[in-house]
């Protein structure tokens, strides 16, 4: 078996940050620059196709040979260049750079993984890359300076071309040194297996209504310019858009001090008495204002492809703490919710402009048309939208977890975990927790505690979940007492936080590995590259990676876990902090992430293609072989079947068949 390593410099005038790579590579001004490759780990060639080179048939043969395991950081883009000029790839001859640094919980980004990694500077890539991308791989403004043109190519500049083709080779050596330094801990065959389907599923794509798509864009526009006017007549402001216009302006009209106009200040300020009339339609206005996005919209068109199909939508390991899949482009991960009725009637008001009657209908505009935005999203003509979506799948694993047998049984009943913890917290009878009676007050307190507490929440996590603002009537040693109430009926899960802080504790400070209900704690060494983790293998067999652990001290004295990780606010390389609560946490999503990826390859070896899937649930879009009811109940029964290393736990699935995208 062959190892190729390869790095491909590309120009397409389609921006591939807000497009995505398949609508890149799409353009037919698409081009593959220049191809560099290293052989068995011999020195880096380069095939200067933008100069007429050619790739030498060897080379052509070995990019489709089962022979040669095709190497690449972020591989599913080579592999979609390619696949352009030579046919459909074989993705299971790939092998990605950078998933396998995202699996061993380093970052992504060659740039960024090389430096965690501690690579020389021999090793690292170039700083020169972004402006000689921006000069060669992207279109350029027409200058007198430059006649006019709108692309750079390799004769405007030979001596940056020359840079560009060693900054194309330094790439290879990256990826390379990465692979190399990762090597002693691989990633298990079929998590590999599962990105190949995720290369399958992100190329397949999802069909979207353009006509539904553009009248909301064309709606939102026509709205915003409506709301502006109205705002500039009002405040006689340059633009009443501006925070630090509106504030100054709203300052002097109320007489009190901004500090922001956030949402919740808007909507504490339209409260207030004594606002005179136009004072309470602007700050009306900026609350609409709020609704107006349609970034969502933007996107979309922004990405669609030729033949009306968005694709790239997830990132497979995206969120690598859990393993679990990023969104990208249109970020289907964090769509509204659905609420509007009827949703047939409201998208073809969209579809048909007929933006009085939309208003007409339902009210706000903008809110209506960001619950339709799910709606974008169709089945094409002559198939249907299978939607299943694992029930309380978070719920469920923890309990498995912890083996917290009370819980495991009521999901192996009637599945009304908030009702069940509530009777439990509270001593009350479970049927009398139900509609109609005063006791039904007490499943919110329950719901919220359900949310809030699993991974070691307290008070704070309680006021943050209680999104009802159940709780505002109750002191924060009211909340506490919940709090309490909750974890002695869990006592397991509870058990559970301190164990994994014990263990992760000891195994830092001794090293060797600590067994707790089927999960693995250890400490993991590759002394000839210097690398150290601690690791959590999973009953699924997959790991979860901490990057150089290391054991501090908290705020309350007592011993504190932290490694090396990407820090998601400031997006920098640092130490990070973790606890007993956080990792269960954490292999509580993970599980639940292998429970969704052994539902997904079920799904597709049944014939039932999924084309994204949002946290715990599926879309499929197929011809329909039945009725509705046996088309659902059969896909569901595939969510619902337990994979061989978790046989005990009890999973449920519910669904929908419709011909667009919804939130039920």
């Amino acid at each position: 078996m062959h190892h190729l390593s390869i790095d491909l410099e590309t120009y397409s005038s389609v921006p591939i940050a807000k497009a995505g790579a398949q609508k890149y590579i799409s353009s037919p001004d698409f081009e593959i620059l220049l191809f560099a490759y290293s052989l068995d780990g011999a020195p880096v060639e380069i095939i200067d196709l933008a100069r007429g080179e050619q790739l030498p048939p060897w080379l052509v043969q070995a990019i489709t040979s089962p022979d040669y395991i095709k190497h690449a950081y972020n591989a599913p883009f080579e592999w979609g260049c390619l696949s352009k000029y030579l046919g459909w790839l074989p993705p299971d001859q790939w092998r990605c750079t950078m998933f396998h640094g995202l699996y061993c919980g380093y970052t992504a980004g060659l740039d960024a993984t090389g430096r965690a990694l501690g690579l020389g500077e021999d090793k690292r890539k170039l700083n020169t890359g972004k402006a000689l991308i921006r000069y060669f791989c992207v279109p350029c403004n027409p200058s007198k300076a430059n006649g006019q043109r709108t692309r750079n190519y390799h004769y405007h500049d030979t001596a940056k071309w020359e840079l560009f083709k060693d900054y194309c080779r330094q790439d290879v050596v990256t990826e390379m040194e990465i692979e190399r330094r990762l090597s002693a801990f691989p990633v298990p065959d079929w998590v590999q297996k599962q990105w190949e389907v995720d290369l399958i599923i992100n190329a397949r794509g999802v069909a979207v209504d353009m006509d539904f798509v553009s009248g909301a864009l064309q709606m939102g526009a026509t709205v915003k310019a409506d709301l502006m006017k109205e705002a500039t007549e009002l405040s006689k402001l340059d633009n009443p858009n501006s925070v630090a216009q509106l504030s100054q302006w709203l300052q002097e009209e109320i007489g009190e001090e901004l500090a922001d106009l956030r949402k919740d200040t808007v909507a504490r300020l339209l409260q207030q008495d004594g606002n005179s009339p136009h004072v309470q339609r602007m700050l009306e206005i900026r609350q609409e204002l709020g609704k107006t996005s349609t970034k969502k919209y933007d996107a979309i068109e922004a990405a669609v492809c030729p033949d009306g199909r968005v694709r790239g939508l997830l990132q497979f390991y995206g969120a690598n703490r859990t393993g679990r899949w990023a969104g990208r482009l249109v970020q289907v991960q964090n769509l509204p919710r659905t609420y509007t009725e009827p949703l047939d009637l409201a998208r073809d008001l969209v579809r048909g402009r007929k933006l009085d009657a939309l208003r007409t209908v339902y009210g706000s505009v903008p809110d209506t048309l960001s619950q339709l935005i799910r709606t974008a999203f169709v089945a094409p003509d002559g198939h249907v939208l299978i939607d299943a979506d694992f029930s309380a799948i978070e719920a469920r694993v923890i309990s498995w977890l912890a083996g917290e047998q009370w819980r495991l049984e009521v999901f192996r009943t009637h599945g009304k975990i908030y009702e069940a913890s509530a009777s439990q917290m509270f001593g009350v009878p479970i049927e009398l927790i139900k509609k109609g009676n005063p006791e039904y007050a007490l499943r919110q307190k329950g719901k919220v505690a359900e949310l809030a507490l699993g991974y070691q929440g307290g008070v704070g996590a309680m006021r943050q979940m209680d999104v009802g603002h159940q709780l505002d009537d109750l002191s924060d040693d009211e909340v506490k007492d919940i709090v309490t109430r909750w974890r002695e009926t869990n006592k397991r899960i509870r058990d559970l936080w301190y164990a994994l802080d014990n263990a992760a504790v000891q195994v830092i400070t001794q090293g060797g590995s600590v067994g707790i209900n089927g999960l693995i704690i250890a400490r993991e060494f590759d002394y000839n590259q210097g690398t150290d983790c601690m690791t959590i293998t999973l009953p699924s067999g997959r790991k979860l990676y901490y990057v150089s652990p290391g054991i501090g001290e908290n705020q309350w004295g007592n011993p504190s876990i932290s490694y090396m990780g990407m820090d998601q606010k400031t997006k920098r390389w640092k130490r990070i902090e973790t606890y007993g609560g956080k990792l269960v946490e954490n292999c509580v999503q993970a599980i639940a992430r292998d429970c969704l990826a052994y539902a997904i390859d079920n799904l597709e070896a049944a014939g039932l293609p999924v084309i994204f899937h949002v946290h715990d649930e599926v879309v499929i879009d197929v011809a329909p072989w039945a009725d509705d009811k046996t088309m659902l109940k059969t896909v569901c029964d595939i969510m619902r079947q337990p994979a061989p290393w978790a046989q005990d736990l009890p999973l449920n699935a519910e669904g929908w068949v419709g011909h667009y995208f919804k939130k039920d």
